[in-house]
């Protein structure tokens, strides 16, 4: 608690309070809910101000530790084997929680409270990455050993290219050389074909392709034609060739197909322009169900594998939110306050960390039984990647908007709205 108040203390967090408002019973075309009922000026405190403190909770123990190596001597490891996951769930929590966090230590027109903050995770991100990528080290990670490491990989090469300028260029030659040692490394797991995992590999190589090296094409070109090939319509993916009523969609598939593409069409415009833009479109899609589906209460359906992953599952909108790629029907601000409601559901539920400020398995509170095999403590941390939207300024008007009734509170409380309708293919 002492590292939460000094983060708090030291940001300033545009000058006001951070503690979430109580929540209090309304009623929202009728139906009871536990949404707070907020002004204007405390429903920004609960903008801008509570994602910050939702990122230092989330974030604090993972980087503190492994940026003095000792994450893997200090982490509990929660799991229905924890022998058998701890050889992989500390680069599962690091790189998850790098894919979230690293558009936030890139950003740019913050005050100068938040900027010192954003400096303080900063440095002790770019010491996490020497710590988990130095053999001597021990904190080293697993980039090679079982399957499992191809997705942490990934993860973790998504949030370098998500913040190159600060999470590649200035680190000094021997740190890059392990990062891309340690990205290499994990080709010996053979290339996927068959499900979303197609993804890891693909993001792997274009951060190599970032980062000057030679990639592979069987894990590169033809993983993203593999997973292009698997659309179902309407802004879906299929996992593999079978449709799942599952979140990975937003998880995995459309922010690494829009990541991977991105790179792809700057090297290749002819090629990947078109395809960038079938998917941006298939992706803004997705945004805006994913949007229409978090109730007037600010909760949305339990769904699949994963969900442990908590509001992670609303990846692909924050990705679009990031990218200032709303559909228009969306305003940024109904996004804001959307997902603030949601966020403040599953951190503020008794026992979403334990008492030394660990996540725990859980999809509101703390709930073992919904962990699949392969899910631990480390798992958790993907919950991060909706977060992007800190990259965004203050100003922007994501953060600066007033706060807005989503598409559900609009509906159930008796607004005629536009019909939804789906996407051509």
């Amino acid at each position: 608690m002492a590292s939460r108040r000094e983060f708090l203390k030291s940001a300033a967090l545009l000058g006001i309070a951070s503690a979430a408002a109580p929540a209090v019973a309304q009623t929202v075309g009728g139906i009871a809910s536990q949404t707070p009922s907020l002004s204007s000026t405390a429903a920004l405190v609960l903008g801008r101000a509570y994602w910050l403190d939702v990122m230092h909770r989330i974030a604090s123990p993972v980087l503190e530790n492994l940026s003095q190596r000792q994450l893997k001597s200090r982490m509990p490891v929660e799991a229905a084997d924890p022998a058998d996951r701890r050889k992989y769930t500390h680069l599962e929590a690091f790189g998850r929680l790098m894919a979230g966090i690293a558009p936030w230590l890139a950003a740019t027109g913050l005050d100068a409270s938040e900027i010192q903050a954003r400096k303080k995770y900063l440095g002790l991100a770019q010491a996490a990455l020497d710590a988990a990528t130095d053999p001597k080290s021990p904190d080293f990670m697993n980039f090679t050993r079982g399957g499992q490491p191809l997705v942490d990989t990934a993860f973790l090469a998504q949030g370098i290219l998500r913040a190159p300028s600060v999470l590649w260029e200035p680190l000094e030659s021997r740190v890059q050389k392990q990062i891309v040692a340690a990205l290499k490394s994990s080709r010996r797991i053979r290339t996927p074909t068959g499900n979303n995992w197609v993804m890891f590999a693909a993001i792997v190589e274009i951060a190599l392709h970032r980062m000057g090296e030679t990639t592979i094409k069987e894990r590169l070109e033809d993983c993203v034609q593999h997973m292009l090939g698997w659309y179902k319509g309407d802004g879906a993916y299929g996992d593999g060739e079978a449709f799942h009523w599952d979140y990975y969609n937003s998880f995995v598939i459309h922010p690494m197909l829009l990541d991977t593409l991105m790179i792809l069409r700057d090297s290749d415009p002819a090629t990947y322009d078109p395809v960038y833009k079938t998917e941006l479109a298939r992706a803004r899609r997705y945004a805006e169900i994913l949007e229409r589906l978090i109730a007037p209460d600010g909760t949305f359906p339990s769904l699949g594998r994963s969900t442990t992953y908590r509001f992670g599952a609303l990846q692909s909108l924050a990705q679009i939110a990031l990218m200032e790629e709303l559909p228009q029907r969306i305003g940024p601000a109904q996004v804001r306050s959307a997902m603030t409601a949601v966020m403040r559901r599953m951190i503020e539920a008794p026992g979403t960390f334990d008492d030394k400020g660990w996540l725990q398995i859980g999809f509101c509170g703390h709930q073992p039984s919904l962990g699949e095999t392969y899910i631990s403590t480390g798992s958790l941390y993907l919950c991060a990647a909706a977060l992007l939207p800190l990259g965004l300024p203050p100003t922007s008007e994501f953060w600066s908007g007033p706060p807005a009734q989503w598409t559900a509170q609009r509906l159930w409380s008796g607004e005629a709205l536009p019909r939804d309708h789906a996407i051509e293919n």
